[in-house]
Parts: C-alpha cells; structure tokens; sequence
C-alpha cells in the first residue's frame, strides 16, 4: 500500500508518518514546506509539496499511485479543502480516506460543523472512509505554558466541567492501525482518552510534576475571549475555542470511550504520563 499523509509536519501527522514508516512503508507527504519535511524524516518519504489553499495541479501529481489517505485539514476552509482532496482522490482510483474528525461533530460545538462539512464531502466522493472523531488532543496544553511558567496561574471559563483529553501519540496510533489494517472501512471511531478532568485536576497534575504551586482561577465567557483575542486576533477560530470551552463548563464534553482500547488493543495514555513527558514546557 502506498500512502498519502496530509498535515505531515504537525503534531498529528509527523507522528503518523512516523508509525507508517516503522510499519515498514515509505509514505509520500503532502507540504507545503519541503525543507521541514526532509528535517523530520530525512530520505525515508517521499515529499510532494504544495498548497491547500491554492488548489493546482500538484493534489492531481501528488495522488498518483497513492492507496491511501490520511486526511488532516483545519480551519473554517476545512470543509472545502476535504472536498477537493477526496475528490481528487476519487478520480486518481485512492481506495481509502482516513480522516482525522472531531467528537465535537455530534454536538455542533466548536469546529464540529467544519468537520461535520468535511466529512459530509468525504462520504459524498465515493472513496472508502473511515472518520476518526478524537477528543481534544492532550497537547493542546501546552498553550498553558506561558501563563503558567510567568505567572504561576491559568484563567479559565470551563469551571468545574470535564473532558477527556487524548494523548497525541495514541490518535496516531489508532489512524495508523486503521490506515494499514482496513478493518474500519466506512465507519466511525470514536476516540478518548482515559478519563474526563477538570482543567484544575489538569493544573493539579502540572503543579505536581515540577514541583510548583499553581494557581486555578475561573473567568468568564466574555474574559476568556478577550485573552483568546490577544493572542490569536478575532475570527472564527478563537470564537470556536470559547464555544469549546462553555460546552465544557456545561458538562458537554466529558465523553469517554474504548476506541482506543478497541482499535490497538491497549488503554489510552494518560494526561499524567503526558505530562511526566512535557514537564519542561511548564517549569
């Protein structure tokens, strides 16, 4: 089988680019930063750049002779970058699209209607699929570091509710397996981590691995915004993370689920092992 990494040189698809070489494979990577590409994997892929943004003839060159896909796309253009993508797809004979989607597809939460688009243009294509819909990933922590690291404290609008963040390393795991096994065709994998934590049973955990007091503060939906500004301007994505953050708060995300377990045969990492892991973003 010859596959097609989308997302490569990120968190989630170097990881499974990774698992696929290991697997014993020579996955192509589409990017648009070749230099990056050939810095985390040396001459062990085969790198097709281009750009997503500006659909061209290089998504026709780069699905040649591709098997399968891994479909990592973001961003409120989601829905129409899956939809060239699987289209193309379609056209160059791809016999399967594993697409990295979200649980927040079933609630409407947040990104969940980009991907609940995309998934629609996916399925519509014809091309065997399988959706994973992930959790929030563990790593998304690490936007914590600075406040933490500086101040010593972390402001949050998800109060007292729940979420059962995933560990990067088993989402790849999972989308590898069923990238290479094809035992989930045109199906949908639900995946979570272990258990549902409060962001200050989060922040608990950070205090004890490196040795520091810090401190949890609740603010408000119209607080927790006004940061999201400051750091990541207006738009739809930071209106997606407060909308994420209230359905937290309101106990609408605490989903957890044996995916993992079903899918690898093992239990999903923990957000305290992630952490023993990470420890020095936080010190």
């Amino acid at each position: 089988m010859n596959y097609l990494v989308f997302g490569a040189t990120g968190n989630i698809g170097a990881r499974v680019t990774q698992r696929l070489i290991e697997a014993g494979s020579r996955p192509s990577v589409f990017v648009r930063n070749a230099m990056k590409a050939q810095s985390l994997f040396g001459d062990r892929v085969d790198i097709r750049r281009g750009d997503l943004d500006t659909p061209s003839p290089s998504l026709a060159a780069a699905l040649d002779g591709v098997d399968g896909i891994f479909l990592l796309t973001d961003g409120p253009n989601l829905p129409d970058q899956d939809r060239a993508i699987s289209s193309a797809a379609l056209q160059a004979g791809v016999r399967h699209i594993v697409k990295l989607s979200t649980l927040d597809v079933l609630t409407g939460i947040g990104t969940g209607p980009w991907h609940a688009a995309g998934e629609v243009a996916v399925r519509d294509s014809g091309v065997p699929f399988t959706f994973i819909r992930a959790a929030g990933f563990m790593s998304n922590a690490l936007s914590w570091s600075h406040p933490i690291r500086n101040e010593g404290i972390l402001h949050s609008s998800t109060g007292e509710g729940r979420i059962a963040f995933i560990h990067p390393d088993d989402i790849a795991a999972v989308a590898a397996t069923v990238l290479i096994a094809r035992e989930h065709d045109n199906q949908t994998v639900v995946i979570t981590g272990p258990e549902a934590l409060t962001y200050k049973e989060m922040v608990t955990t950070i205090s004890e691995a490196i040795g520091t007091s810090i401190d949890f503060r609740e603010i408000s939906d119209q607080q927790a915004y006004a940061d999201a500004v400051e750091w990541g301007g207006e738009g739809p994505y930071v209106d997606a993370l407060v909308d994420i953050w209230r359905a937290v708060r309101q106990g609408r995300l605490d989903t957890v689920t044996e995916g993992v377990r079903r899918i690898i045969g093992r239990e999903p990492l923990s957000f305290t092992q992630w952490v023993a892991e990470n420890a020095t973003s936080f010190a």
